[in-house]
């Protein structure tokens, strides 16, 4: 069999696409394969699809396909425009690359699979490209999957913010529970978020109105957005946030008690850590300190009792111990107990909503561990749009349509 007979094969090409030669270079690690058609070959037309229209010129063009072993190689071919009697002259679709890439379907797809995997820069590294020609691959197909996404049967949702980069820059992920999955990445954490996200859960099938609970944290633009934009919506205030709301206060109570009460300092994750996840030191450590009369003792108390109402088996109950909790806490002379107590029964209903839907933020947290990983291995992006692809791929659940 000819070398041109066993290529023609390997890259399955159809009528009249034909390969006509093949040329190697040792010393640059390259192979080039030459593809062309027939004198006197029609094709489709790429616009209104009327077959047999004849070609009209020719222009010499290159795709990068997937390695020959160790070594690069490219399609080169005269990609013919043709002169069609409806649409006038156009350049002919090729069936190995797609419209205005560099690149083959196949060379696609293999760097597609090593994205999903690895920082974009490393898998640039592997196959020996910029990395920018590797992200407009990424966008396309990510842009594509996105644009086929169907939202319509999504009734429960989750929001979150997440720092795109140091400072104060962040984006806000728009999760379905259900699923679960990313459908939106929004610019910004802040009430107009929402007019974003319903504007796209529109355009994707969703109805604003079927979207019965939200879970989210005590955001006051979060929760003016969700009232203008999604009245519909029970809104659930996530446990996980409210728990950080009374650690954050117990830790403000040690701070200012450690400046007379040396033997608190060096303890702070003692006191934010549940006490199963205690190591044997720090676990003999709070038993020392529980026996002397600290205020960090009684707001760290406190806040085990905070923790143990989401223990309780109904709303009504919740709303009971709840209530004794609130009593308890804003009667301990602990400013900052009192004050995260006070935060806490302004956003009573919302708290309590948790023993009626069960949803929680926990889910978004895992999808921001994986966005956070994904950062740090690629030191970060350089775009909010690249940021936005990454968090798409790995956790939109995205049917990418990849050429196999």
């Amino acid at each position: 069999m000819k070398d041109t007979e066993l290529l023609q094969l390997a890259l399955a090409l159809t009528p009249p696409w034909l390969v006509v030669g093949s040329r190697f270079d040792q010393a640059a690690k390259r192979l080039d394969i030459d593809l062309s058609f027939p004198a006197g070959s029609f094709f489709p037309c790429p616009e209104c699809g009327a077959a047999d229209c004849p070609a009209y010129d020719t222009k010499e063009m290159t795709w990068r396909h997937l390695d020959f072993f160790q070594h690069e190689a490219y399609l080169n071919a005269r990609v013919p425009r043709v002169s069609c009697k409806t649409c006038g002259v156009k350049r002919v679709s090729v069936p190995w690359a797609r419209k205005g890439s560099g690149f083959t379907l196949l060379f696609e797809a293999y760097v597609m699979m090593l994205m999903r995997a690895m920082p974009v820069a490393t898998v640039a590294g592997l196959v020996n490209e910029h990395d920018t020609r590797l992200w407009r691959i990424l966008h396309h197909y990510v842009d594509d999957a996105r644009s086929r996404a169907a939202y319509s049967g999504v009734t429960r949702i989750a929001v979150d913010e997440k720092a795109a980069r140091r400072g104060h820059d962040y984006v806000s992920l728009f999760v379905d529970v259900e699923a679960p999955r990313v459908m939106f990445v929004a610019d910004g954490r802040d009430s107009s978020t929402f007019d974003a996200f319903t504007t796209d859960f529109a355009e994707h099938g969703g109805k604003v109105e079927n979207i019965t609970d939200i879970c989210m944290d005590m955001s006051k633009a979060f929760i003016k957005g969700a009232a203008d934009h999604l009245p519909k919506a029970s809104v659930t205030f996530d446990k996980f946030h409210a728990v950080k709301i009374i650690n954050d206060a117990v830790d403000q109570v040690r701070r200012e008690e450690q400046k007379n009460r040396p033997e608190l300092k060096k303890t702070r994750y003692i006191w934010l850590k549940n006490e199963t996840n205690l190591t044997a030191t720090q676990s003999d450590t709070l038993d020392g300190l529980s026996k002397r009369n600290l205020k960090t003792v009684r707001a760290y108390n406190i806040r085990l009792s905070f923790q143990d109402l989401y223990a309780e088996l109904s709303t009504e109950a919740a709303g009971a111990y709840l209530k004794k909790w609130y009593f308890w806490a804003t009667h301990s002379r602990l400013q900052p107990m009192i004050d995260a107590a006070k935060t806490i029964k302004r956003h009573w209903d919302g708290v309590l909503r948790w023993f009626d839907s069960k949803i929680t933020n926990g889910l978004i947290e895992g999808i921001n561990s994986l966005v956070q990983a994904a950062k740090s291995k690629a030191r970060g992006y350089r775009s909010k749009r690249n940021l936005k692809a990454i968090i798409y791929l790995i956790a939109g659940k995205l049917e990418l349509k990849l050429p196999t």
